[in-house]
């Protein structure tokens, strides 16, 4: 799967164009992705010396992404050609700015490894726990 990832506001907290302190468990999370054999693409409103700043941070924290905002590490990003097209094909985009804003990255690492959806995940977290054994019935009648 190709997986298109923010920076700002989603793997750092927002300090644009500083870069942030890291959101907790935002680069172990992406690395999981990435050993789970998923394209991780960095996918950032960055340009220039910015985006070099941003990749230079990840590559430091043992984070290499499989192309950055390219859908693919050969694509030849020209503006002028009529064709090109900026936006991502990737099958998922992880993103500060989603409706609802961004989950916690446990939840997100269990939304793309689980196959299920927020919905899904939120339900099952709120379902009561019920024990193994069953109640031993009273001996007595109300």
């Amino acid at each position: 799967m190709t997986i298109a990832v923010d920076f700002d506001g989603t793997i750092v907290k927002h300090k644009y164009p500083e870069i942030g302190e890291e959101i907790p468990f935002a680069v172990q999370t992406l690395k999981m992705l990435i050993e789970d054999r998923h394209k991780v693409i960095l996918w950032s409103v960055r340009e220039g010396e910015l985006l070099e700043e941003a990749v230079a941070w990840c590559r430091e924290r043992g984070l290499e992404f499989y192309a950055v905002n390219k859908d693919y590490p050969e694509e030849i990003v020209d503006p002028t050609n009529e064709y090109y097209s900026r936006k991502s094909k990737a099958d998922i985009f992880i993103d500060d700015r989603n409706v609802g804003g961004l989950p916690d990255w446990g939840t997100i690492y269990r939304i793309i490894k689980e196959k299920k959806t927020l919905e899904q995940i939120v339900i099952e977290d709120m379902a009561p726990i019920e024990d193994d054994e069953p109640k031993k019935k009273k001996w007595w009648k109300l």
